[in-house]
């Protein structure tokens, strides 16, 4: 049998002659000069793996420097491991939980090792400099995962043991670090000697975790103080602990036992209350002689439009008249449209919009003139007048739903006193364990993947080719005007991704594998695969969750 093997190099748009049974770590050093970088991870038939994998069949492989979104997420799920080895290293006994990210970077609490603060963010980064100094292997093995529950278990890691029981798998993959084991759903980098640049700091009662900035990857990312947001998270959090679902694993215990039901109502309830709470601060401010404009705005997928409905309806409760302006009906027409730097047409950028006619109706319309409203036809590209009229009566709301809501830009003309800010986003505080958190952006990922293929016929495909645009265009037009909120509501609802698994597996499953899109469906499928399926019969029709699974009684 020969000891050679053709792989396709898709850096280089060439086949080459490895020997058979040789890792990409070794190809990839042997490469670094033609490829223009030392690799971090590969796409191997567009899946994700390590520098330690190895090739015995033909393939075709793509590697990725660290300006890549695949090699960002290796780089940060390595650092969670080498902050927990440091952590057991300072302080035995304590338990790291890495929660959200937030301010540019991942918030990390860390119990049992008293008052958390500056000389323990320095303790810990020293720690953290060592064992990269060290350049220790992260060394991936596979066992029986009755095996590596025991494994777990001797470590403390009960949140891993207990997801670990629930999902049910016959074997499990895991990392190996200078004595300690931790597992992550996505490979690791090969060693610590990639992890030079990062950045550990007092945070709340925490510490925040700063990677690289994906910019300029030998600086370390940008701290961004989000007061608002925090606040939002910890909230969630409290609430999150006081039902007793912080992970995956106990969320799937719920199921288990039969109380799903039980979670949802408990969800929903606390949307209702939240959103009831925004329309008594309303209430309060149009009675002060304010608020009479209250802009409702968010990244995509955030649940915008339901929030706005529901709001109404409290609002009404408060004796006021609720109008809803839609700011998707002031895009210019799609000739006209701005585009990305892909070629493709920018939505995300507030220039889509008309933002002349925009203000010169809601000026008409604050100064007690009746406006025709135009209707946006996404079909054709264009803007269309159909007879929708629109005039504030004594007591009237106007409601102005987008996502450029937070924008000084877009209603400059209006007096700050009028205005009322409502930032909307699906702020995921379920983790899948201890060290395993959830990306916002993957819960908004996955509810715009189900919303367009149900409503827009839009293949998954598309909906994930898009995304990075989309997310660019969040960073620059949404992010930078979140804490201009008056009130922000997190739209996530704890049981969701367990709802959303079969209506997204379903999907995720149509994307071809020979397309570059399908490395990202199948992360997205590895994901979804920890948790328990939820039934939707016990969601009301006014969750804002049927607005992408479709059921609801609002109309969109």
């Amino acid at each position: 049998m020969t000891r050679q093997l053709s792989i396709y190099v898709k850096n280089l748009s060439e086949y080459i002659e490895i020997p058979r049974g040789e890792t990409l770590g070794e190809i990839g050093r042997r490469l670094a000069g033609r490829l223009g970088f030392e690799p971090v991870c590969a796409l191997v038939n567009n899946k994700n793996e390590d520098l330690w994998f190895e090739l015995y069949h033909p393939k075709q492989v793509e590697f990725q420097p660290l300006t890549t979104a695949s090699a960002t997420r290796v780089y940060t799920r390595s650092l969670c491991m080498l902050l927990y080895r440091a952590v057991t290293r300072c302080y035995p006994g304590a338990r790291l939980r890495i929660e959200h990210t937030i301010s540019g970077g991942y918030y990390c609490r860390l119990d049992g090792a008293g008052t958390v603060d500056e000389s323990t963010a320095e303790t810990l980064t020293a720690e953290m400099r060592l064992l990269v100094a060290r350049d220790l292997p992260f060394e991936p093995h596979e066992c029986l995962t009755a095996d590596a529950i025991e494994i777990f278990r001797s470590q403390g890691l009960d949140d891993k043991v207990e997801l670990l029981e629930t999902t049910r798998e016959l074997y499990t993959r895991y990392y190996s670090l200078d004595g300690i084991c931790d597992s992550y759903y996505g490979p690791l980098v090969q060693s610590t000697r990639w992890l030079s640049v990062f950045a550990l700091r007092p945070y709340h009662e925490g510490l925040l975790l700063l990677g690289y900035d994906r910019g300029n990857p030998s600086e370390v990312s940008h701290e961004v103080r989000q007061e608002k947001m925090f606040k939002a998270f910890v909230d969630y959090l409290r609430f999150n602990s006081i039902v007793g679902v912080r992970n995956v694993g106990e969320l799937n215990r719920m199921v288990e036992h039969g109380m799903a039901s039980q979670l949802i109502s408990l969800a929903e309830a606390l949307h209702e209350k939240i959103i009831a709470g925004i329309s008594d601060d309303i209430a309060r401010r149009y009675r002060d002689g304010g608020a009479r404009v209250v802009l409702v705005a968010g990244p995509s997928s955030s649940g915008k439009t339901t929030t706005t409905k529901r709001l109404a309806i409290q609002l009404m409760t408060n004796l006021l008249k609720p109008q809803i302006i839609s700011l998707d009906n002031y895009f210019i027409n799609r000739e006209n449209t701005p585009r990305d730097e892909d070629g493709d047409y920018d939505y995300e950028s507030l220039y889509a919009l008309d933002l002349k006619q925009f203000n010169d109706d809601l000026n008409a319309i604050i100064a007690g003139e009746e406006v025709e409203l135009p209707t946006y036809n996404f079909e054709l590209g264009c803007r269309q007048y159909k007879g929708d009229m629109i005039h504030l009566d004594e007591g009237s709301v106007l409601l102005i739903e987008g996502i450029h809501g937070l924008n000084p830009e877009l209603t400059a003309a209006i007096d700050e006193n009028m205005k009322y800010r409502v930032y909307v986003s699906a702020l995921t505080t379920l983790s899948i364990d201890d060290h395993n958190w959830i990306p916002t952006s993957d819960n908004r990922l996955l509810r715009r993947i189900i919303r367009d293929a149900r409503y827009r016929g839009t293949s998954p495909e598309e909906s994930i080719r898009r995304w990075p645009s989309v997310r660019r265009g969040e960073e620059k037009w949404i992010f930078p005007f979140q804490e201009n909120a008056d009130a922000t509501f997190n739209s996530s609802l704890l049981f969701e991704l367990g709802v959303m698994k079969e209506y997204a597996e379903a999907l995720l499953k149509t994307v071809p594998n020979d397309v570059p899109e399908y490395a990202e469906a199948y992360r997205l499928r590895k994901f979804l695969s920890y948790f328990a399926a939820i039934g939707d019969a016990n969601i009301p029709p006014t969750s804002l969750l049927r607005e992408f699974l479709g059921g609801s009684s609002f109309k969109y």
